[in-house]
């Protein structure tokens, strides 16, 4: 557990998972910036989480724009303790053959090229500091692949496998580190879900019961959670939130 309000960056900030995360953080007293492509989604949503949400518009698929924007943060504050990395998408087709080019195209950049972004730029800060946190929203449909889901599950499959690999610089650089090792104090790891579900798609669906599926304020919770938890214990771990 941290001894005071941490910094917190949300990517994807717009969706209702980026709410509820962002809401959390600042409930919890922490400081959040809430990341999205569209300025009046992203305004919107940073009102509806709370009055210490700053909403920043960034289009997280430039490496250039993702620099601009850590100078942004860093222009008002020391770093950044935590990264919630909530950008993906879906895309679904029939099987294999019919599997688009178009789909993989936008989910490598929403799902891979985001995070790749993401975590390089702002992978300094979360190794130095002293409760350093980066997560994403991963799948179950990476263990059990359909063929339908081909794209969405390998795209989601190889964000997975640059967390982990995130998660190794960590340790790496701090227990691992064969010349001065440190005490793990950064952590990188996959929330795993079946999918996302939210208070308006109970309301559109007041029949149905979304069995295996996450809430979005369960997420949230999970988020604020890290920091909770010794980084040792979690670096490298894909964390199953289906139900």
């Amino acid at each position: 557990m941290t001894g005071g309000p941490l910094t917190v960056v949300v990517t994807g900030g717009s969706n209702s998972s980026g709410i509820a995360v962002a809401r959390a953080f600042a409930l919890a007293g922490h400081r959040v910036f809430t990341i999205g492509s569209n300025e009046a989604r992203i305004k919107a949503a940073a009102a509806e989480a709370g009055d210490d949400v700053t909403p920043l518009v960034c289009d997280l698929s430039r490496l250039e724009s993702v620099r601009e924007l850590a100078s942004e943060i860093h222009g008002s504050t020391e770093g950044v303790d935590g990264v919630i990395h909530l950008v993906g998408g879906w895309r679904g087709a029939k099987g294999i053959e019919d599997q688009p080019d178009e789909d993989w195209a936008a989910l490598e950049q929403s799902a891979v090229t985001t995070l790749r972004n993401v975590s390089r730029v702002f992978y300094k800060d979360l190794a130095s500091s002293p409760a350093g946190r980066f997560a994403m929203v991963s799948s179950t449909a990476v263990a059990a692949p359909t063929a339908g889901a081909a794209t969405y599950a390998a795209a989601k499959a190889a964000a997975e496998t640059w967390t982990l690999a995130v998660a190794d610089g960590f340790r790496r650089d701090q227990s691992g580190n064969k010349d001065e090792p440190t005490e793990q104090h950064s952590a990188a790891v996959v929330f795993v879900v079946k999918s996302l579900l939210d208070a308006a798609m109970r309301r559109e669906h007041p029949e149905r019961k979304f069995p295996g599926y996450t809430d979005v304020e369960d997420l949230a919770a999970a988020a604020v959670g890290l920091f909770d938890k010794p980084a040792a214990e979690l670096n490298g771990q894909r964390l199953l939130l289906a139900k």
